[in-house]
Parts: structure tokens; sequence; C-alpha cells
């Protein structure tokens, strides 16, 4: 079978950016509600979201991206899909831990930090370190990070850093 002979049919991601989502498992509503918001936005503008796969933050903007269409890639630290948050469309399981947070930084376009405590700071310093842009949404305000007010705003600055 050629590669065009294929029975089945995929759509070409390729040109799709990819965005990876940082961000705490245990946050305020408010901060929920902007992840999940942000996730739709992504979808609308046709971006693959990549994040830790779990909950907080990562489920919220997983369920936004669901919700309105779009798909979402869990980067597990363990080895259990039943870590996975239910709003994913593609959960990979690593067992490589926080070393996931390299992998999300690294494979991004463009990142956003949402919230989020020490491990979302790791995940923005590795982003920074590839010189990968980061958006900030009411996440840690360090140089090299562009704030954003909320959901739209983080987005149009996604746009705005997109390669």
């Amino acid at each position: 079978m050629q590669k065009n002979d294929s029975p089945h049919s995929f759509p070409d991601l390729s040109a799709m950016p990819l965005i990876s989502v940082f961000g705490g498992r245990d946050v305020p509503q408010d901060i929920l509600q902007a992840a999940e918001a942000f996730g739709a936005i992504a979808a609308q503008q046709g971006w693959i979201i990549l994040n830790g796969g779990k909950n907080g933050v990562m489920e919220a903007v997983s369920k936004g991206v669901r919700d309105a269409g779009g798909l979402s890639i869990g980067i597990l630290p363990g080895e259990d899909y039943s870590e996975a948050n239910p709003y994913l469309q593609v959960a990979l399981r690593t067992g490589i831990g926080l070393a996931r947070n390299e992998i999300l930084a690294r494979a991004a376009h463009v990142c956003v930090a949402i919230g989020g405590h020490y491990g979302t700071l790791s995940e923005i310093a590795y982003a920074l370190n590839y010189g990968t842009p980061v958006i900030s949404l009411r996440s840690w305000g360090i140089e090299g990070v562009i704030p954003a007010s909320n959901a739209e705003d983080a987005a149009a600055k996604v746009k705005a850093a997109l390669p």
C-alpha cells in the first residue's frame, strides 16, 4: 500500500501552530475560566494545544478546546492513562515526570502560562531558554514574558508572536 492509498482520512496538521499551555493544578475558579476561554479561542484559530494533560488549568484549557472543536494533546508525566483529563483528544504517557515540562516548552511555537506555581515557572524558564515566546495570563511576570490581560488579549499576543 502506498502512502496516498491509506484507507484512513486524516487532516494535514503540519501547518497548524502548536501552542503549549502551562498552568497549575490547584488554581482559583477565575483562572480556570480564563484557561477555558483561551482554549476555545485557540481552537477557533486552528491552533493545536499541548499541555501537561492533568487537571486544573490543563483540564480547563482542554475543555475549551474540545468544546470548540479543536485538538488538545496532553503530555502526561507518568505512565498511567487514568491521570489524563477527560477533555484531551490525545494523551501521551511518558513516565518521565517533570522532564515533560521541557518537552512542552520545546515543542511549541508559542507558550502561554495561565496562573500556576513553581512547575509553571520551570516551564516558562525552559521556553525562554529555547527562545520560544511566552505569554503570561495572570502568571509569572518575569523578564522576557509578555503579559496579557485576558484570554482574548493572550490569543492576540500569541497570534502576533507566531513565526
